[in-house]
């Protein structure tokens, strides 16, 4: 999520959840929810992802050849969609727990049924919890309660089930310059997973990952990065590790509903 920028105008709109038309471009859809842009869709182009961190997830996607992937929180599906287009072969398979959220995003957003997209009303925890051993290729968490990341889905005890199911985890971390919450899900990926590393600037969206066997190609994927329209930089596992002897992981059991993670506010 990112924070809400001057309003546009009005497509749709259920409580605190409003689609705009980009007046930029007239087949773009942003939706806001809790004053905070969610996802962007072009109508006209599923494969634009216009959200920075969005491009740097496909960047890593693409570089560790990942095509099963389970999107735990999914908008207006952005990514799976975009990937959905490009892969039509491989399967994204995504867990959305605000069923108003799919709504607005099917009435007025272009979501629809396509090869290689399977979008459900679920919690991503507990459905991950079902799937067996092995079956996927990378987890992508990009699920946010108001500003903060529910605590459950990056727990210790959570991490460790997506590292059952999968070799490659990337989690969407909202953070400022302390880097506190970075840390934090990174301490907790290291619990689960042989290497971690970051993607990102040195505020706002920072892509956390979790790599079991072989590290995927960290310069591949800074390259990319680098070249980016939003430039984002590579910080590999030995560097983030002297970072995170101090940091410790967050664990179960903690309440679903009102805690969560998010940067420390200004003193």
């Amino acid at each position: 999520m990112a924070r809400r920028r001057a309003a546009q105008p009005v497509v749709a709109r259920n409580g605190e959840l409003i689609v705009e038309r980009d007046p930029a471009r007239p087949s773009g859809r942003l939706l806001i929810q809790h004053e905070m842009e969610s996802s962007y869709i072009d109508l006209a182009d599923p494969t634009h992802l216009e959200f920075d961190y969005m491009r740097w997830l496909r960047i890593v996607l693409r570089a560790s050849r990942a095509r099963r992937i389970v999107h735990v929180g999914g908008g207006a599906c952005a990514l799976p969609r975009a990937l959905a287009t490009e892969w039509p072969d491989g399967r994204q398979d995504v867990c959305e727990l605000d069923s108003g959220v799919l709504a607005l995003a099917r009435e007025h957003m272009g979501l629809r049924r396509a090869p290689g997209l399977r979008v459900r009303h679920a919690d991503g925890r507990e459905w991950l919890a079902t799937q067996p051993d092995s079956s996927r290729d990378a987890v992508v968490i990009d699920a946010f309660l108001g500003a903060r990341i529910p605590l459950r889905l990056i727990t210790v005890e959570a991490l460790r089930d997506v590292a059952r199911v999968a070799p490659l985890a990337l989690v969407n971390v909202v953070d400022d310059r302390s880097r506190r919450v970075v840390d934090r899900v990174a301490a907790g990926l290291a619990d689960a997973f042989e290497h971690v590393f970051t993607l990102g600037g040195r505020s706002g969206n920072t892509i956390v990952a979790g790599a079991a066997g072989a590290v995927p190609p960290l310069e591949r994927i800074g390259a990319a990065a680098a070249a980016d329209r939003s430039p984002a930089t590579v910080t590999g596992p030995p560097a983030l590790a002297r970072r995170l002897a101090a940091a410790v992981p967050a664990r179960d059991p903690r309440s679903a509903e009102t805690d969560g993670l998010s940067p420390e506010p200004a003193r």
